[in-house]
């Protein structure tokens, strides 16, 4: 999309993470993958940027920028990396933004210009080996032996960036409904039990957690999490969207670069109409999927409803991811197949795109409930 529709703040953010992106991430992002790294230097480098934080207000250690300018950053590092841009994506989403928007005076002024600065990161425990589309089912629980002091016994599974962070948000039954605790790392009964082997994002952390009577601090008011929970998840898949929105890319990138060098019949292969129609196609469905990315963004920043534009963000452009990461492959040929070239690489990691932050399912019930109300629950 044209850069003359975002302000002069928006486009130099984008520029700053773009430069950082071309010039640190991507030379390295293939080594990444291959050893499965995690490169806490770099988010200690976007700290010292302003990216760990785009949209924290200055007054919290954040840059204090908009959400679209948040969403600008986390196409252009998953354009390089796509584990580096989850890795963003949920310490800012689905951690410090939630602290901000429910946490108590005293909370978000602890726990909030660490995260915001980089030199802490965040994480969101809400799935469990039972429940992840279904998160009612957590059977995660808080007892209050000390009501100032709950502690916290169950699992977690899948926790992007667990094995290093420093501050979770864990949901838990409270008594009966679910309630949002911070949880610090190295707490009583805290522990990071496995270290997930995953398909792709080879540079993010997924691990499963395990709380044993772990002194919790609850995060807005009891029986609040389930509210939390959504809340969050109705921004945090915007950035799953813009995630999605670079993989793809990055890819359309990779195909037009070999098209314009490839050569069969005597001219280059992006010569040959098969392969601009799937170009065209490739191009004109990112900037889709980049449109409905950024219209969700705006509504989040104005303060309107956005559950519906974000699902809508999500599912165009995880499907987009996937599909145009394949295309990429079929336009390298037999060399998109190997590790020689990084399309492989966005075909793996397009996919979880359309399953964490809500499956592409369940981001059709939820545009399909808004459509038809109380008949679709009938």
């Amino acid at each position: 999309m044209s850069r003359h529709e975002l302000t002069d703040e928006q486009q130099e953010i984008r520029e700053l993470a773009r430069r950082f992106a071309d010039d640190v991430i991507a030379p390295q992002a293939a080594a990444w993958d291959r050893d499965h790294t995690f490169p806490k230097d770099v988010f200690a480098q976007l700290g010292e940027l302003g990216l760990m934080g785009v949209c924290v207000p200055a007054d919290l250690g954040g840059a204090g920028a908009d959400f679209l300018a948040y969403v600008l950053v986390l196409e252009e590092l998953s354009r390089a990396d796509a584990g580096v841009g989850v890795t963003v994506a949920v310490h800012t989403s689905a951690c410090t933004l939630p602290l901000i928007a429910n946490g108590s005076p005293e909370q978000v002024q602890a726990l909030v210009p660490p995260l915001a600065q980089g030199h802490e990161l965040g994480a969101f425990a809400l799935t469990e080996s039972g429940s992840g589309s279904d998160a009612g089912a957590m059977l995660t629980r808080a007892e209050e032996t000390d009501p100032a002091h709950p502690r916290i016994t169950g699992t977690k599974q899948w926790i992007t960036n667990g094995s290093h962070a420093h501050t979770f948000l864990v949901f838990a039954k409270d008594p009966d409904k679910p309630s949002a605790f911070v949880v610090r790392r190295g707490a009583e009964g805290f522990s990071v039990t496995r270290e997930e082997e995953k398909m792709g994002l080879n540079s993010s952390s997924t691990a499963d957690l395990a709380f044993d009577a772990t002194p919790g601090d609850r995060l807005g008011g009891a029986g609040g999490g389930m509210r939390i929970a959504l809340s969050t998840l109705d921004g945090g898949r915007i950035g799953i969207a813009a995630q999605a929105t670079g993989i793809a890319q990055a890819a359309l990138d990779t195909a037009v670069a070999y098209a314009k060098e490839r050569r069969t019949f005597g001219k280059p292969i992006g010569g040959h109409q098969a392969i601009q129609q799937k170009l065209a196609d490739m191009q004109t469905n990112i900037e889709a999927a980049r449109a409905l990315t950024w219209r969700a963004a705006r509504a989040k920043e104005a303060g309107r409803p956005h559950t519906v534009e974000g699902a809508q963000a999500k599912l165009f452009a995880s499907r987009i991811a996937r599909e145009v990461t394949g295309e990429a492959i079929q336009v390298l040929g037999g060399y998109g197949y190997t590790k020689e070239f990084p399309a492989e690489r966005y075909y793996r990691d397009a996919k979880v795109t359309e399953i964490y932050e809500g499956t592409s399912e369940i981001q059709r019930l939820v545009i399909a409930r808004t459509l038809l109300g109380e008949a679709a629950r009938d």
